[in-house]
């Protein structure tokens, strides 16, 4: 539904001076009559409850028509509007209390029946320089607002004699309800007109529900006290949990980049001693092969020679075991030892090696002077092993070893 317009004054309409609320199926609309009217309404095809005030519509509309910060009226059409939404009278109470734009005056047009308490309410609590005019339809507001602007006087702040017989009176009551319903005044007392009026009783009851909602209210703000210290507790507890916790990690951090370190340290002095080791052994096989040669080219005889000769091989072949067992283990000789290590988590590094050797096919005597004990010692650690892993009495080492490395 287009705005009703008047021949005598111009009216300003643009196409963005509006806000469509699909929820609520209508859309509000805002034009500038003559230079400083500002003429609201809504577009809908039902009766509808406003809830939200197009605040930040209005701003724009003042802005771009140079009226932010100067006086100007306001007229609104009310048609298809039955009821104001609790939030929507709190959006008013802000709009006139804390932004408070420099109206002159407001006039209402096509007011249902339904709405007419709240336009006597809202005539009653608004400042006292502000003035608030009833009109039936957009002529006579247009009329009322323009009088006012040219100084005549216009009838204070709506007609308000009816059953009360008293427009103070009724002023004073439908102040008292909207300053609490609207705008949470409790603290302020409600003056009751004189114990003769009629109307005495509805003031003081009136003021009696004030100081009940008074005491719920301190009562709210008394939980809401003890329920922010709860929380602000409960966030300090969790905030020194939370850096214990913090100082824990970062110490057991230290604890491991201290043990790493002592680990690094271990490995590299393993290292150097390995590699001495290495050294030593790859120059001891040098010497047995240059004695082997010797006695290989010595003119002696021949049983000694062979026996020489034996002794010699032996030694080399023994360096050579070591060698591999402790620096150059093959890929499966590792595989067969980590299977062997996971199956028997209790076998000794001595004993992994011995069970290596003795699944490489060397036999009892030979192991023993490999890793420098008596046979009889050997004897006494391929017993302990037989138990370690759990064979039966007639089961052998070697036949277990060897199936297991197959497996």
């Amino acid at each position: 539904m287009a705005a009703p317009k008047t021949r005598l004054l111009k009216t300003t309409h643009k196409n963005h001076w509006k806000n469509h609320h699909p929820a609520g199926g209508f859309t509000q609309w805002i034009d500038l009559i003559d230079n400083n009217i500002i003429h609201a309404w809504v577009e809908s095809g039902h009766d509808i409850v406003l809830d939200f005030m197009d605040v930040e519509l209005l701003k724009v509309v003042l802005s771009e028509s140079g009226l932010l910060n100067k006086s100007f009226h306001f007229i609104w059409n009310l048609q298809h509007i039955t009821d104001l939404s609790y939030h929507y009278k709190k959006n008013i109470a802000d709009l006139l209390y804390y932004w408070q734009p420099a109206f002159g005056a407001i006039a209402f047009y096509n007011i249902a029946e339904s709405m007419r308490i709240s336009v006597d309410s809202f005539a009653a609590v608004v400042p006292a320089q502000l003035r608030v005019i009833k009109a039936e339809n957009y002529q006579e507001a247009i009329h009322k607002v323009q009088a006012f602007n040219d100084g005549t006087v216009v009838p204070d702040n709506v007609e308000l004699i009816d059953a009360f017989g008293d427009s103070e009176i009724k002023k004073r009551f439908l102040g008292a309800l909207a300053r609490i319903s609207w705008l949470n005044l409790y603290e302020e007392p409600i003056a009751p007109p004189s114990q003769a009026s009629p109307f005495y009783t509805f003031f003081k009851a009136i003021d009696s529900l004030r100081l009940d909602l008074l005491e719920k209210d301190n009562e709210q703000k008394k939980d809401a006290e003890l329920l922010r210290k709860d929380f602000d507790n409960q966030i300090t507890k969790m905030t020194i949990k939370m850096n214990a916790q913090a100082e824990m990690n970062k110490k057991t951090v230290i604890d491991f980049e201290q043990e790493i370190a002592a680990l690094k340290s271990r490995l590299a002095t393993q290292t150097t001693e390995l590699a001495r080791v290495t050294a030593a052994v790859a120059e001891k096989s040098s010497i047995l092969n240059n004695l082997f040669d010797q006695i290989t080219a010595l003119e002696i005889d021949a049983p000694v020679k062979k026996i020489m000769s034996q002794a010699c091989l032996s030694l080399i072949e023994t360096r050579t075991i070591e060698k591999r067992l402790n620096i150059e283990l093959t890929e499966s000789d590792s595989v067969f030892l980590a299977k062997l290590q996971k199956k028997h988590p209790n076998l000794s590094h001595r004993e992994l090696r011995i069970s290596l050797l003795v699944k490489l096919n060397y036999d009892t005597v030979g192991i023993a002077h490999f890793i420098g004990i008596s046979p009889r010692g050997m004897e006494s650690i391929r017993y302990r092993l037989h138990k370690k892993m759990g064979l039966g009495k007639h089961q052998s080492i070697k036949t277990y070893l060897f199936d297991f490395a197959l497996a």
